[in-house]
């Protein structure tokens, strides 16, 4: 067989920074999958091109995409078994008018499973459902020995914990089985509320613990006593009952919103701190009242950018990166409150800026969540912008955090070291299961993985 290599390609991931030239290999079964890493000396995989930063990105890189086939789909019990290569959004087009949609997922349907498992996502219901892997069955993986292990979290589980969050590093990912959930109608039941400050903000998600689905919008550039003035988005899935008291005659039909593109890149000067101040104020103040309640389509409360595209465009030709972070329940109000007085005074705010809660922390050697908070902000690549981001490391990790891999491009070998307290375990093993160190990524070498 022949691998389907596609020559030299500049490439990089969603926030176009870095870029690198890369071959692509293309990878349509599992046999294309051996054949590549039997070819290579270093091989990453790489889903839909997500991730923001430089977490797929390598000299060779295996693209997952051809492998998008479905296998089995069990519309009684909500168990699909699918090839790593299907994205989220194929998942949903074929499952909500049967009544299931996702267990979780985090703010954009545009992704892989196998990256959605790589990266362990979270979205809007950490807090009450976990992140990904929990609703993972089982994965069959790729090791760079040619063999292909089963695993879940009763059998093999060291290597589920591993793979689930370890960045493509201990295998190839080919395929999955995962848990679907139940739904009466491909709508959400939305609340809004408007919070003052960041003290308001946590005291509303505090409130609000028990709703399924929370996350809010937080202006990080409003200083003093108005400082992380928020919109917290709360919610849960709509019943038949409640879809036909609105008037929607069909629950399971979604209502998917028009797209719109953006052509071009942005120039670098569009985005800046008059007009972040601008959006920040607009985004507040256009909710009116307290609160207000309504029923959206599940497009428009888990993926409102999805509706753009190529929306990562506006941050122009050099790209961005969003910095993520979570602390934990203990040091989260103090750290955020700190952070965010240091990014008003720097006057770098991000354009970006969502704050969400997280339950608990699960087995994964390197999976990001932890019991707290998480907030993610979106910053321009600028001069000024990495040295600003090193002092917010020493923040995140003073405060006893750390930072999301999927989102970063960036980060430090020590950090790394010093906030996941698993990660010479997880270093350990990748080594002993891969000991060519056949699977690497310009993220794996940069943190000396």
């Amino acid at each position: 067989m022949i691998l389907d290599i596609r020559g030299t390609s500049l490439i990089s991931g969603w926030g176009n920074y870095p870029k690198i030239d890369a071959n692509i290999i293309l990878d349509s079964t599992e046999e294309d999958a051996v054949k590549a890493i039997n070819s290579f000396d270093s091989i990453i995989a790489m889903g839909n091109a997500r991730s923001y930063g430089d977490s797929a990105l390598g000299t060779n890189i295996l693209s997952l995409l051809p492998m998008n086939h479905f296998l089995d789909f069990d519309e009684n019990t909500g168990i699909l078994q699918c090839e790593a290569g299907v994205l989220l959004s194929e998942i949903l087009d074929v499952a909500v008018p049967r009544g299931w949609f996702l267990s979780v997922t985090p703010g954009t349907k545009l992704i892989t499973v196998g990256g959605a498992i790589a990266s362990d996502v979270h979205g809007k219901d950490h807090h009450v459902s976990g992140s990904f892997s929990k609703h993972v069955i089982s994965m069959d993986v790729l090791l760079s020995s040619g063999k292909i292990i089963k695993c879940s979290q009763k059998s093999n589980a060291d290597l589920f914990q591993a793979t689930a969050g370890g960045m493509g590093l201990t295998g190839i990912i080919l395929r999955a089985a995962i848990q679907l959930k139940k739904i009466e109608s491909a709508y959400i039941k939305q609340k809004l509320f408007k919070a003052r400050n960041l003290k308001h903000i946590m005291e509303l998600f505090e409130e609000n613990k028990n709703v399924p689905l929370t996350m809010a919008w937080i202006d990080c550039i409003k200083g003093g006593k108005n400082m992380g003035r928020s919109i917290l988005y709360s919610g849960h899935h709509a019943t038949a009952d409640e879809c036909t008291a609105a008037g929607i005659k069909n629950p399971l039909d979604p209502n998917v919103p028009k797209k719109i593109t953006v052509p071009f890149n942005f120039p670098s000067f569009a985005l800046n701190s008059l007009s972040v101040r601008a959006f920040n104020f607009f985004t507040y103040h256009k909710q009116s009242s307290k609160t207000t309640s309504s029923i959206v389509s599940y497009d428009s409360f888990f993926y409102p950018l999805d509706s753009i595209y190529m929306w990562n465009r506006i941050y122009g030709k050099r790209g961005f990166t969003q910095y993520q972070f979570v602390l934990p329940m203990s040091s989260s109000a103090e750290g955020i409150d700190d952070i965010l007085k240091r990014i008003s005074k720097s006057g770098m705010g991000s354009f970006l800026a969502v704050l969400k809660q997280l339950g608990k922390e699960n087995k994964n050697l390197i999976s990001f969540p932890m019991e707290g908070y998480t907030l993610a902000l979106d910053f321009p690549i600028t001069r000024k912008l990495f040295p600003f981001l090193n002092e917010l490391d020493r923040m995140v990790t003073d405060y006893g955090g750390r930072v999301y891999l999927t989102k970063d491009a960036r980060m430090s070998a020590a950090m790394f070291r010093r906030t996941y307290r698993n990660a010479e375990k997880f270093i350990n093993y990748k080594h002993n299961i891969d000991k060519k160190n056949i699977f690497r990524s310009l993220q794996s070498e940069r943190l000396g993985i």
